[in-house]
């Protein structure tokens, strides 16, 4: 969940704090929020970046603390395509000229995601190549400052998702037109990010399993998708949905996107995460029980309470490690908790 809170990307003590919370809060995998592979590639000014040696130094203190807790620390590598250069939410929604400090976004077609935004500019195959640079400098950067895992952001309307849907995509050549060309892009970045990153440690593909607009990627382009990142070396599918147009009509409710994951799962091949408005313990704990996914992944919950899983975990009735810090709140049959090695 992007914090809003860098200064030329760097990471900061409120980073330190709100993720380091989560892994105090016994969360088995706690990720940065949205991290920008170039400063273009910013959604905000504000948004957290790993596009410089200089964002190592800061990160590394994050990752091990979160590594301290037990947590594995990962980080989402992004960039924002046609929805960059836009206010944080706090100071509006719409473009930042570049008078004030903005920039000209990049797309795979020069079409705005809406009025208010940026007209684009079309990302040349220069232009491409330098975008996958960017995300496998940027995983070279991440495994230096120590994470052990890496999402790549390919879903809500951001640059990868753009270039999937036919609804932003309306290029020609090798990167536009039919499926294959338009899946190019993702696939050449997953395996430029896999050749510098451990074949030990996961990546991790978040994808729009829907655009919730017709005429625009579905869930079954999502599956057929999920199938060659496997091939790729993806470990798992985080599926998501929406953020493409304003157009989009979602069927918000309890565990609307669970659907998503439990396909990827079932037909792909590939393991998948669940997200989205789950909320409960038991919610959380049914969708895993009966194999609809692999992994839940919480986001507005989490900001809600940093110590969800450990309130979880009592209510299911499991006996969660307690950081020995806190072992005067904790149940009477809760392990000290022993920081993981790496």
């Amino acid at each position: 969940m992007c914090e809003y809170s860098s200064v030329d990307g760097h990471a900061n003590d409120w980073h330190l704090v709100h993720l380091g919370s989560r892994a105090v809060g016994g969360a088995g995998v706690v990720f940065t929020e949205a991290t920008a592979v170039s400063p273009e590639g910013r959604i905000s000014p504000q948004d957290l970046g790993i596009w410089s040696d200089a964002h190592i130094e800061f990160l590394s203190r994050i990752a091990g603390f979160v590594h301290s807790q037990g947590s594995i620390a990962g980080i989402q590598l992004a960039h924002a395509g046609r929805k960059g250069s836009t206010y944080r939410p706090s100071d509006g929604t719409a473009a930042i000229p570049e008078s004030e400090g903005g920039w000209r976004p990049v797309a795979p077609s020069p079409l705005a995601f809406s009025e208010g935004y940026a007209l684009p500019e079309e990302l040349t195959e220069d232009g491409i190549r330098g975008v996958v640079r960017n995300f496998a400098e940027a995983a070279r950067r991440s495994r230096e400052a120590g994470f052990r895992l890496i999402e790549i952001h390919s879903a809500h309307g951001y640059l990868l998702h753009e270039f999937l849907s036919p609804l932003s995509n309306q290029r020609t050549g090798r990167y536009g037109g039919s499926y294959d060309n338009r899946v190019r892009f993702l696939l050449e970045v997953v395996t430029e990010v896999r050749k510098v990153w451990p074949d030990q440690w996961p990546v991790f593909v978040r994808l729009s399993s829907t655009d919730w607009v017709e005429g625009g990627w579905n869930p079954d382009d999502t599956v057929e998708l999920a199938r060659r990142l496997a091939r790729v070396g993806v470990d798992l599918v985080d599926c998501s949905s929406g953020g493409l147009s304003p157009a989009q009509r979602i069927p918000i409710g309890p565990g609307y996107q669970t659907e998503f994951a439990e396909r990827v799962r079932k037909e792909a091949g590939v393991a998948s995460g669940a997200v989205g408005m789950i909320t409960s313990p038991e919610q959380a704990d049914h969708i895993l029980r009966t194999g609809q996914t692999d992994m839940v992944l919480l986001a507005r919950e989490m900001l809600r309470d940093p110590y969800w899983p450990l309130h979880a975990a009592r209510e299911l009735g499991h006996a969660a490690s307690w950081p020995v810090q806190y072992l005067r709140a904790a149940p009477k049959d809760a392990p000290p908790r022993s920081p993981m090695s790496f």
